[in-house]
């Protein structure tokens, strides 16, 4: 008939679960936005964040290598280049050495003037001399020199690098012991530190050249103060270990 009213179509009466299906769809994408919004974090933010809770449980291991802590990033990327090392030598100092492994009473300038960061053909070098490790003669570690060594043992538990102990030692005789055994001895008790905080023993070699390879003037004594050193290098040019 003209003029009648075209009745409006009623939804089916078991169509209510859209609604429901609706709000689970919403709240799914709301998920997933936030899931979104998290990855896109800053990654260093969320590596001190793991790293602080796994290191309080006891969790974090001793020997690991690729634990990138955000400190060190300077350091990965002196591995990498090692030219690096060169333009900013007191930085990776600083870094390898914080004041907080700083034996009591040790002035910052100390540890400087008996720290060297030397360019290797086969990567970096640290260099320590004796007056920082030993005792005069001496070839145990003391108490102070293993604090001063959990600073780069920190470091060194991020990155798969080998690592190669040498000691040396001056052109005057040892004593009892020959310069050949006291250099040995040193390199030996460094090696073994690192051993005692859980690192792969492949990683390491350790090596004793007495009084050859001098780095100062043995005729003179800071010549010689120089020349009696332990020197850890990191050797950039084969980064990994079998």
């Amino acid at each position: 008939m003209a003029g009648r009213r075209k009745r409006p179509k009623l939804a089916p009466p078991n169509a209510s679960w859209m609604v429901t299906f609706a709000d689970l769809m919403t709240l799914l994408l709301s998920f997933f936005v936030l899931l979104l919004s998290m990855s896109s974090m800053d990654k260093s933010i969320l590596r001190d964040v793991v790293s602080h809770f796994v290191g309080d449980m006891g969790l974090a291991p001793k020997k690991g290598a690729g634990r990138v802590a955000t400190k060190f990033e300077f350091m990965h990327q002196v591995i990498e280049n090692p030219e690096q090392a060169v333009l900013d030598p007191q930085r990776i100092k600083d870094l390898l050495f914080p004041d907080d492994v700083l034996p009591e009473g040790m002035a910052r300038s100390t540890l400087d003037e008996n720290l060297r960061i030397l360019v290797r053909p086969e990567g970096i070098a640290l260099v320590l001399s004796d007056g920082l490790l030993f005792g005069v003669g001496e070839s145990a570690l003391t108490q102070d020199s293993r604090r001063i060594l959990s600073g780069f043992a920190e470091f060194l538990a991020t990155v798969p690098t080998p690592v190669n102990v040498a000691g040396y030692t001056d052109n005057v005789p040892a004593g009892e012991k020959d310069n050949y055994m006291l250099s040995s001895e040193r390199a030996m008790s460094v090696l073994t530190f690192f051993l005692e905080r859980g690192f792969e023993p492949r990683r390491f070699t350790v090596s004793a050249y007495a009084d050859a390879f001098p780095l100062g003037d043995n005729a003179t004594p800071e010549g010689r103060a120089m020349n009696r050193r332990v020197e850890i290098l990191l050797k950039t040019t084969g980064r990994t270990y079998l």
